[in-house]
C-alpha cells in the first residue's frame, strides 16, 4: 500500500511540473519577428513567365475552329496584364485528356516547368488541364514543389493550384471531369453497340478498296492485285517478311503511301477479314477509358459478323485456309493445310499420324479418322476369349507375366506432361540411328505407336539428339496437339502419365507400342489429395515434386495371366495377317473442307503478278 501511495505522489509532482512549464512568459518579454507576406504570384503586377496550355480532343478539321479560338483568347488573356511575359501556347490536338500518353506538347510544358522556364501556367478548364483525378492531383503536387513552384489558373473555375485552400475544390473538379470522360464513353460505347446491332459498320481504309461517296467498299483492282499476290504466297509457303521484301523490292505502296514493307503488315493484311468479303465488328476493345489500352474481345463483348458485306477480293475458304496456318506457324507449321492422316492396312492399320505442329484437331477428329478404316472390326471384348494350351506345352495356367514396371532394369518409356513428350533413353536407342520418329495413336485401342521417319516427313518429331557421339532423349514440345489427347484420354492437365513400351521388330521393321493399360500417374504432391481419384493406388514412397500413382488393377497381382498377355500382344500389336507393311505412308481420312484455288493456278497467279509488278517497277523509273 505505501508503494501505490509514493507512485501516486511522484505522478502528481509530475503532472504539476508540466502546467507550470507550459504556462509560458508574457507576450512583453519576448521579440516578435513577422512573417513576410507571401506574394502573390497570379496578381496582375506581377512579372511572370507565363505559359498557356489548350487541348481539343479529337483532330476534326471542325475543331480547327475551337483550337484557333482558344489561342486567340489566350493571346488577348496574356495581354491584359502588362507584367506576364507569354513563354509559349502549348497545345495538343485530337488527344484525350483522361491519360498523358501522346499529350507531347503538355509533357514538353512539364519539362519547361522543371528548367525554370515557367512561372505559371495558365488554361481553361481543369477537363482540358486533365481528366484523370490521379493524374491531375499528382502533377500540381510536383509543380508545387518545385523551387520556385509553378501554379496553375484554371480560369472558368477560378482555381490557383499555389492558393492554400485550393486542393480540396480542384480535386472535387477533377473527379468531375473524370466521371464527365466515363459517361462520355458509356454514352459512345453505347451508340457503338447499338450501330453495330444495326448492321452499320465502320469502314476503314484499306488496301485493295476504295470507299464510295456512301462510305462503301468498292475494290481497286491495282491494289486488289497486291492482296491477290500476298494471299497466294502466303498459302503457297511464303512468311510474310519473305512477301513484305518482295513488295518492298518491287516499289509498291502501301495504303499509307509506304514503299517499305514489314512482316507486321503483311500479317494485318492477311488477318483482314474484309478481304473476303465480311465484317467482323469490335475484334477489340477498350477495358479502362483512362489509359485507352485495347486488347483482343475474347467474347468479353458482343461481336457481329456480317457476311457478304461487300465484293470479296479473296474467296473465304482462301482466307480460312490462311488463318489456320497463320495460327499454327509458332509450333514450326509452314506451307501445308492441317491434315490427319491414317494408316490404311498393315500392322499399323487404323492408327492416326499425330501431326506435332497443328493445333486445330479435336478427339473426335481422331476417332473419326481411325472409324473411317477400321469400322466396327475392333471390339474390346476381343481380348476376353479363352486361351487353351497346346498339346506337348507346359501348361501356364495360373503364371502371371510380371510387369516391367516392377524391374529396377531399363525400360523404354514415354512420360507426356501437359506441353511436353519425353522418351527414355532406352526408348531412343532401340532404333539405331534415328533422330526423328513419327508418332501414331490408335484411339480406340488406346495404343500409341512409334516408327522412324525421316526430317522431310511433315508429321516428324525429334525425338533424340547426339551428344558426345551418344545418342540422347530430346524434349518434345507438345502444345499444339498435347490438348486434344489429354481431352480424347480424360486426363487431369495437372498430372503427368508415364507408359511403359514394347518394342517388336521382323526384319528390318519395328515398331514401339505404348499400351495405356501400362501406364503409371504422376501426381504433384502438394496437390496430391486434390487429383487423386478412386482408379488408383499410391505407392509406398513418393518423391518430392510427384506422387507416383499405379492402377488399383495392379494390387492383386504382379501382372497379367500368361495366355492373355500373349493374346493381347496379339490383338493390340499384330492385327494383319497379310503383313506388317509398318512404314506405310497414312492416307487423308476424309476430302479437305476447304476447297482452296489450286496450287498450280495459285504458282501461275504469283508469277503473272510478280511479273507485272516488275514491269510497273521499270516503267516507272
Amino acid at each position: 500500500m505505501k508503494e501505490n501511495s509514493e507512485k501516486i505522489t511522484q505522478t502528481e509532482e509530475r503532472k504539476q511540473r508540466i502546467r507550470e512549464r507550459y504556462k509560458g512568459v508574457s507576450i512583453d518579454e519576448l521579440d516578435f519577428i513577422p512573417a513576410s507576406k507571401k506574394e502573390k504570384i497570379n496578381r496582375k503586377d506581377a512579372a511572370l513567365r507565363v505559359a498557356v496550355y489548350a487541348r481539343v480532343s479529337t483532330d476534326d478539321p471542325n475543331q480547327t475552329s475551337s483550337y484557333e479560338l482558344q489561342k486567340n483568347h489566350y493571346n488577348d488573356f496574356v495581354r491584359e496584364h502588362p507584367n506576364w511575359n507569354l513563354v509559349k501556347i502549348y497545345a495538343d490536338e485530337g488527344i484525350s485528356g483522361t491519360s498523358l500518353n501522346h499529350r507531347d506538347s503538355f509533357i514538353e510544358m512539364l519539362h519547361d516547368c522543371k528548367a525554370g522556364k515557367i512561372d505559371m501556367i495558365v488554361t481553361k478548364t481543369v477537363s482540358r488541364f486533365a481528366r484523370n483525378i490521379v493524374d491531375c492531383i499528382e502533377i500540381e503536387r510536383d509543380l508545387k514543389k518545385l523551387s520556385p513552384p509553378v501554379g496553375v489558373l484554371f480560369e472558368t473555375e477560378n482555381i490557383f493550384t499555389l492558393d492554400e485552400d485550393c486542393e480540396v475544390l480542384l480535386s472535387i473538379m477533377a473527379m468531375m471531369a473524370q466521371e464527365e470522360s466515363h459517361t462520355k464513353s458509356e454514352i459512345m460505347n453505347a451508340s457503338i453497340e447499338m450501330r453495330f446491332r444495326r448492321g452499320i459498320f465502320l469502314t476503314p481504309s484499306l488496301l485493295g478498296y476504295d470507299r464510295d461517296e456512301n462510305g462503301d467498299l468498292i475494290i481497286n483492282e491495282d491494289e486488289a492485285k497486291i492482296v491477290r499476290l500476298i494471299f497466294y504466297m502466303y498459302l503457297d509457303g511464303y512468311t510474310c517478311q519473305e512477301i513484305a521484301d518482295t513488295l518492298t523490292d518491287f516499289g509498291q505502296s502501301t495504303k499509307k503511301g509506304n514503299t517499305v514493307w514489314s512482316a507486321g503488315s503483311i500479317l494485318q493484311i492477311l488477318q483482314n477479314e474484309r478481304h473476303c468479303g465480311d465484317v467482323l465488328a469490335r475484334k477489340t476493345w477498350t477495358p479502362n477509358f483512362l489509359d485507352h489500352k485495347s486488347k483482343r474481345n475474347k467474347q468479353d463483348r458482343n461481336q457481329y459478323r456480317k457476311r457478304n458485306h461487300h465484293e470479296a477480293i479473296i474467296s473465304r475458304d482462301d482466307f480460312i485456309a490462311v488463318q489456320q496456318l497463320i495460327s499454327n506457324a509458332k509450333y514450326g507449321n509452314k506451307g501445308f493445310l492441317p491434315e490427319l492422316r491414317v494408316i490404311t492396312e498393315g500392322i499399323l492399320k487404323g492408327y492416326v499420324a499425330v501431326n506435332p505442329r497443328w493445333a486445330g484437331f479435336k478427339p473426335e477428329d481422331y476417332y473419326e479418322a481411325c472409324d473411317s478404316i477400321v469400322g466396327d472390326e475392333y471390339s474390346s471384348d476381343e481380348t476376353n476369349s479363352d486361351v487353351e494350351a497346346q498339346s506337348g506345352d507346359f501348361d501356364l495356367r495360373g503364371y502371371e507375366v510380371a510387369r516391367a514396371q516392377f524391374f529396377d532394369t531399363p525400360k523404354s518409356t514415354i512420360t507426356f506432361s501437359r506441353n511436353s513428350i519425353t522418351f527414355s533413353s532406352s526408348s531412343v536407342r532401340k532404333f539405331t540411328d534415328c533422330l526423328y520418329v513419327e508418332l501414331l495413336f490408335h484411339p480406340r485401342k488406346r495404343i500409341f505407336a512409334v516408327r522412324q521417319s525421316t526430317k522431310e516427313n511433315r508429321s516428324n518429331i525429334q525425338w533424340a539428339k547426339m551428344r558426345c557421339g551418344r545418342k540422347i532423349p530430346a524434349k518434345i514440345s507438345g502444345t499444339a496437339f498435347l490438348p486434344a489427347l489429354y481431352k480424347l484420354l480424360d486426363w487431369n492437365e495437372n498430372c503427368k502419365y508415364r507408359i511403359t513400351g514394347q518394342f517388336v521388330s521382323n526384319g528390318e521393321e519395328a515398331v514401339l507400342f505404348f499400351d495405356i493399360r501400362d501406364m503409371e500417374i504422376l501426381i504433384p504432391a502438394d496437390s496430391f489429395e486434390g487429383l487423386m481419384d478412386g482408379s488408383y493406388m499410391t505407392p509406398l514412397t513418393g518423391g518430392k515434386k510427384n506422387v507416383l500413382a499405379y492402377p488399383k488393377t495392379w494390387a492383386n497381382a504382379f501382372g497379367n495371366n500368361y495366355y492373355k498377355q500373349i493374346q493381347s500382344d496379339k490383338v493390340h500389336i499384330i492385327t494383319d495377317e497379310t503383313g506388317w507393311n509398318s512404314m506405310i505412308e497414312g492416307k487423308p481420312y476424309k476430302e479437305p473442307d476447304l476447297h482452296i484455288t489450286a496450287a498450280e493456278k495459285r504458282r501461275n497467279d504469283i508469277a503473272y503478278l510478280t511479273e507485272h509488278l516488275k514491269r510497273e517497277e521499270i516503267n516507272g523509273n
